[in-house]
């Protein structure tokens, strides 16, 4: 007998009733301002995940030992951003109502908005850190308030000041460094305040957005904004695998552009950190 041909990341096939972990794509870049491509980023890391192992030298873990559910990705509106949010905070919500932690996979970085709407409706007192090149606290881009761009002015209009902390930052207009100095916590170029944040945020409810563009584009080319001064993939390595101390709710990862880098060497890079993610995430729920 033959079985039906489905496609999920490796080593992410098993039942949603079973699974702590739901991987979910989130094909969308309607706003982008530079260079598209990032609707294709799900599509292309489910494919290439096999080029990958299970086993993690790193962590001395496998995904094989985890359940982890794949649910493929959303298709999703890209004429009106509106539609497109709560098509992911739908899903979002869902998951979380089932007692599963959401991972999205991005698509550009407005979907993150999404996500976040149905994760503080859950944990009102949700804190976000986001790893980014990128502010993404302008109030509007061109006029849109729904923007890449804007994505994390969005979310500190849900969560309000102090619950948010950036790492990574090295581009953004004058405006949004000058508001974010009120608002938000910002440390630029690097992760090195990161363990001071983790232990003033252990126990509450944490949302984690990592925008790839944070490495270097040496590193990480296949993306649309590449901002040069970014971390190495060791330093990112090193960083994801400290929130895992954390009680992270939901978490997503964003702005690949597979068509940026036909090499095929960004798709990598975003795999490797997404197993050693997804197996963090996977040992800290099973404790």
């Amino acid at each position: 007998m033959l079985n039906k041909n489905i496609e999920t990341f490796l080593g992410c096939g098993n039942e949603y009733e079973e699974s702590k972990i739901v991987i979910f794509g989130a094909p969308f870049d309607s706003t982008t301002s530079y260079r598209p491509g990032t609707r294709f980023a799900s599509r292309t890391m489910r494919a290439e995940s096999y080029g990958l192992e299970t086993y993690s030298p790193y962590q001395k873990l496998d995904l094989e030992d985890y359940p982890i559910f794949d649910a493929g990705d959303l298709e999703l509106c890209f004429g009106d951003s509106s539609l497109a949010l709560d098509a992911i905070t739908d899903i979002t919500r869902t998951i979380l109502d089932d007692g599963k932690l959401p991972m999205m996979i991005g698509g550009e970085h407005l979907v993150t908005l999404g996500a976040v709407r149905a994760a503080a409706e859950k944990y009102p007192d949700l804190h976000i850190i986001h790893f980014d090149a990128h502010a993404d606290l302008r109030d509007d881009y061109l006029g849109a308030r729904l923007s890449h761009a804007s994505v994390l002015r969005r979310c500190h209009d849900i969560l309000g000041d102090g619950r948010i902390f950036q790492f990574g930052i090295r581009s953004g207009d004058r405006s949004e460094f000058l508001w974010g100095k009120n608002h938000v916590t910002t440390h630029l170029f690097d992760f090195e305040t990161l363990d001071e944040v983790i232990e003033r945020l252990e126990g509450k409810p944490v949302y984690f957005t990592l925008d790839l563009d944070v490495l270097d584009p040496s590193v990480f080319p296949g993306t649309g904004t590449p901002e040069a001064g970014g971390v190495t993939f060791n330093e990112l390595l090193a960083a994801v695998l400290k929130l895992g101390r954390l009680n992270i709710v939901g978490t997503d990862i964003n702005e690949l552009s597979p068509p940026l880098d036909t090499s095929g060497a960004s798709t990598a890079v975003a795999l490797k950190i997404w197993r050693e993610w997804t197996l963090r995430l996977s040992e800290r729920l099973a404790e």
